[in-house]
């Protein structure tokens, strides 16, 4: 698996370089009164190529050692690998229409990923089979449409979590390349090789992609990145649950918590508001983090190294929050009501936090 790693980690170095050095004719598109973007200058959003062309690199080698029986390597039957493959590609290729061009609508981009989705369940025979509790998994078992259903949403949905807490140098890909780690954990500990390799193939592009974009941030994942990072891990999480009848599925569900509750919270503040879920604003979690909490930077002139300074300090804040769900969830996969517990906990906090933050009553050592 190191073989792997590194392969994927040096495939994602080059391939996301090349795109640094000439994908920049297109950023002159995103425009600078966009309310989600803070950054100085014109920067790629195109590193979901890099990523993309990495992990094809990775999953190609598995079916290559599969085929050949290559010793020490773990290996994939070519159908999967392609089904796998096929879906990631459909969805990167809509986030990166939406890169180039910004002209692709919200909805657009939410029927494509719902097919892609569809498309996955239907290659890879997904399905969520169980709740995990006792009430409700008798009337699941009788309807199986449903763990069906729920897997389309976990799928089609993810992405767009992914893409929403993708606004600061290294937030979303720190968070892919952690929850990437703790799939990979607890798919070795059922025995489950190959889908800790094939998580692993996703991490290592994303460490060769989080070179080039913190802190420097010369290339950004954008929409692309965030889809295939949202789309395999869901996919992951869905095989992980359905495969080993001994993981909880409330284990992805705390692993995943910060980007979903995100997604949800936004979705409720909006329409409280009467806005569309589908427009941008400047009022997600992390951009009050960046406007009331990261401050005094640098007494320096510039001010693009500032932006960018206080860019890079921002991600460290959601980093923590995030681990903070990955340790139990990891810690105790297995446990459906110590998972629930600590999601309902991590939702209260995020509120709390949130709150607090609006009402400028942050503690003082938070600030500092």
């Amino acid at each position: 698996m190191l073989f792997l790693l590194i392969l994927c980690f040096a495939s994602a170095f080059l391939a996301t370089a090349l795109v640094v050095r000439y994908g920049r004719g297109h950023t002159q598109r995103y425009a600078s009164t966009m309310p989600q973007r803070f950054h100085s200058g014109h920067v790629p959003r195109l590193g979901g190529i890099g990523i993309m062309v990495a992990c094809t690199v990775g999953w190609a080698w598995m079916v290559v050692s599969e085929r050949y029986q290559l010793r020490n390597q773990i290996g994939i039957d070519a159908v999967t690998a392609g089904s796998l493959w096929t879906v990631a590609f459909v969805t990167v290729a809509a986030g990166v229409y939406e890169d180039l061009t910004q002209r692709l609508p919200a909805r657009g981009r939410l029927l494509l990923t719902v097919a892609a989705s569809v498309l996955a369940c239907w290659l890879l025979k997904l399905s969520v089979p169980r709740i995990d509790l006792a009430i409700v998994d008798a009337w699941w078992g009788m309807n199986p449409w449903l763990g069906l259903v729920l897997a389309v949403i976990a799928l089609s949905g993810l992405p767009h979590a992914f893409n929403l807490i993708d606004g600061y140098n290294g937030l979303a890909g720190t968070v892919a390349l952690v929850c990437c780690f703790a799939l990979a954990y607890v798919a070795l500990q059922v025995g489950d090789r190959q889908l800790a390799a094939m998580v692993l193939v996703l991490a290592g592009a994303t460490a060769g992609f989080l070179v080039w974009n913190y802190p420097r941030g010369l290339i950004f994942a954008g929409d692309g990145g965030a889809y295939l990072w949202g789309v395999v891990i869901a996919i992951a999480s869905v095989l992980l649950v359905m495969q080993h009848g001994q993981v909880s599925p409330w284990f992805p569900v705390l692993l995943l918590i910060y980007p979903v509750w995100e997604t949800m919270f936004s979705i409720y503040r909006k329409a409280v508001r009467g806005q569309s879920p589908g427009v941008a604003d400047a009022l997600h979690f992390h951009q009050l983090i960046y406007r009331r909490i990261v401050r005094g930077v640098f007494d320096d002139d510039d001010e693009a190294r500032r932006m960018l300074m206080r860019n890079n300090r921002t991600s460290p804040y959601l980093w923590g929050f995030a681990i903070l769900t990955v340790i139990p969830a990891v810690l105790f996969w297995t446990n459906t009501p110590v998972l629930i517990m600590f999601t309902g906990l991590f939702i209260v906090c995020y509120v709390w936090a949130y709150t607090s933050i609006i009402r400028f009553k942050v503690p003082r050592w938070i600030r500092r």
